[in-house]
């Protein structure tokens, strides 16, 4: 399975896994497993906000375009992901930045 990125800014989360033909984002299930060689089929008839261009299956593989969302500064990696080439079935490794960490300042109590 060949996935290529298409980072957008959003305030969710996005997890993919593969079990063969079958791709499962974010808990929904999409079975690829019927599209013969050579076919395509347009973004518009797969029911999904992840999947944002068509999906083909070229010389066995399947080859699609997800959205990658990402937050307000996203780093190199994440803003310009490499494609992916997913062999194995399991959770597929999606580029993120982690949560920033929260500094608490400490509180000063005023004496009176």
């Amino acid at each position: 399975m060949h996935i290529t990125l298409s980072p957008v800014r959003l305030d969710e989360t996005l997890t993919a896994t593969r079990s063969g033909d079958v791709l499962t984002l974010n808990g929904q299930t999409f079975d690829f497993g019927p599209l013969p060689e050579g076919a395509t089929l347009p973004a518009e008839a797969i029911d999904s906000e992840w999947i944002v261009g068509p999906v083909s299956r070229i010389d066995g593989e399947l080859h699609l375009t997800l959205r990658l969302p990402h937050g307000p500064n996203p780093s190199q990696a994440v803003a310009f992901p490499e494609p992916i080439h997913v062999t194995e079935d399991g959770a597929i490794p999606l580029p993120f930045d982690p949560e920033p960490e929260v500094i608490e300042e400490p509180v000063v109590e005023e004496v009176v």
